[in-house]
């Protein structure tokens, strides 16, 4: 009964699903990709930007989606500075950095508990003794050939035995410059500094293990060659050591409070998480404000718009929408597991009483600002610019449009840097005007786009001129016509 009512659910989602994609099809204009406000970007026009595009970029669904999200914001900036909207209300700003907001005042939860947090601290004793299997060594490499006969090993050998013979614990640094076939560790002197036992092939973590500090070893063999090993001393290695071992235990005293908080949180995900997600991945900024629940946990839950707030705090956001849209849905549900783990410990720090100070609120609130005002002036949209050049709202927008459609031809051409819009200020304009981006619209800019390009490349190649040496794109095995007096033409 219980997988049924599951089934049940998942076909109505599928169904709900697909009557919004319906609706959208039918309700959008087929000739608009996007919106901004009363701004429109048309099919035609990000099809142009794309497929003419003289940097060669890859004519793809995420790179429509990209230029598009970069008209978007670039034209939600100009509206702001033509209205002289200055977007200095606290509340707004404060709505919009809410994501870095938790997740300063979760490291700071954190970090007390981490300090609290019983852990043994790096000494002479569990350098010894190789604690937690963390181990240092220097070491000189004799590297074999690729697909090496027995008769290059043996080669190698004799060189190894030979340098052997002359390396001692005060010269080996510089035996290592000289000798090694590990140029990234010879350069330093042969030092791998601080690592975990597992993480070196066995032969090599077992001879470093079974040296004293101080030791060298002899020659020892692994699949890459011969190596002559050095355990340091503690004194030689106690700089990188200390910061590695301290840093390592930390890490394991938090994962077992972590693994305790989840096991009395209780997390449930729900069992439509990984669709739903994949489902606002395709455009995560028209989700900020959704109440839809995730996932729930003792005394709280996880929704959709709290999801897209940590998402956004996790550059380059773009990617991780990609990756979620082509991941399993197991690996899906996990991530949202360990979004679900920040909210569940983000509670435990408003019961701790971690906030931030006023005067960390007021640095984050003028950072803000003055970002704004230098994003402005990069885009050249800054709003006194705009005052001088056009007395009316309406014509200032005009012209601030304008410049954004100028703007976005030369980045597309390779005259101008792309200049992204930070994810703080994006939430702040979408909070204050209307966007859209209409997902049917992709579909067609990608393919009117795709045959733009094959366009463009014909008329590229069949502008080349004739030779006998194939030029780059040309069809393999073609050749150049030959010259009228090919007959009588000497070879050089």
């Amino acid at each position: 009964m219980k997988t049924r009512s599951i089934a049940v659910l998942a076909v109505s989602f599928l169904t709900l699903a697909a009557c919004d994609g319906l609706k959208e099809a039918l309700t959008a204009h087929v000739d608009v990709v996007a919106k901004a406000n009363d701004r429109e970007l048309s099919v035609d026009r990000l099809s142009d930007l794309l497929g003419k595009s003289t940097l060669q970029i890859p004519v793809t669904r995420e790179t429509a989606g990209l230029v598009a999200d970069l008209w978007t914001g670039y034209q939600l900036l100009a509206i702001a500075a033509a209205r002289g909207d200055s977007i200095i209300d606290p509340k707004l700003i404060d709505e919009a950095t809410q994501g870095i907001t938790s997740s300063m005042r979760l490291r700071r939860f954190m970090d007390g508990v981490s300090s609290s947090l019983q852990r043994e601290t790096a000494s002479e004793a569990t350098y010894t003794q190789a604690t937690g299997g963390l181990m240092s060594a220097r070491h000189i490499l004799f590297s074999f050939p690729g697909g090496a006969t027995q008769e290059q090993r043996d080669s190698v050998k004799k060189r190894a035995q030979t340098i052997r013979g002359q390396v001692t614990t005060g010269n080996f640094a510089d035996m290592a410059k000289k000798h090694s076939g590990d140029t990234g560790s010879g350069q330093r002197g042969g030092d791998l500094g601080a690592f975990q036992r597992a993480e070196m092939v066995k032969p090599f973590s077992d001879a470093v293990a079974s040296l004293r500090p101080g030791e060298m070893s002899g020659l020892v063999e692994s699949q890459f060659g011969y190596h002559i090993i050095l355990r340091p001393t503690y004194a030689a290695a106690k700089a990188q050591y200390d910061a590695t071992f301290n840093e390592t235990i930390g890490q394991k005293a938090e994962s077992i409070y972590v693994a305790r908080v989840d096991e009395e949180a209780k997390v449930s995900i729900r069992s439509s998480a990984a669709a739903d997600v994949k489902a606002a991945a395709r455009d995560f900024s028209q989700h900020r404000s959704d109440r839809d629940v995730l996932a729930t946990f003792k005394d709280g839950s996880l929704t959709m718009g709290r999801f897209v707030r940590w998402v956004e705090m996790m550059p380059p956001q773009a990617r991780i929408a990609q990756q979620i849209g082509e991941s399993q849905d197991s690996i899906v549900r996990q991530f949202v597991r360990s979004i679900t783990r920040n909210e569940v410990l983000l509670k435990k720090a408003d019961s701790a009483g971690v906030v931030l100070t006023p005067e960390e609120t007021q640095q984050l609130r003028g950072e803000f600002k003055s970002a704004m005002q230098a994003l402005w002036g990069q885009l050249g949209l800054d709003p006194q610019s705009l005052s001088d050049s056009a007395k009316s709202v309406p014509e200032r927008e005009k012209l601030a449009a304008d410049r954004v459609e100028g703007l976005l031809d030369r980045v597309m051409s390779g005259q101008a840097q792309a200049i992204q819009v930070p994810t703080p200020a994006h939430s702040v304009l979408t909070l204050m005007y209307k966007t859209k981006t209409m997902q049917a619209g992709l579909d067609r800019v990608v393919e009117r786009a795709s045959k733009l390009r094959a366009s463009a490349d014909s008329a590229r190649l069949a502008s080349q001129p004739a030779s006998q040496v194939p030029l780059p794109g040309a069809a393999q095995g073609s050749a150049a016509a030959p010259p009228a007096d090919a007959k009588t033409a000497k070879t050089p």
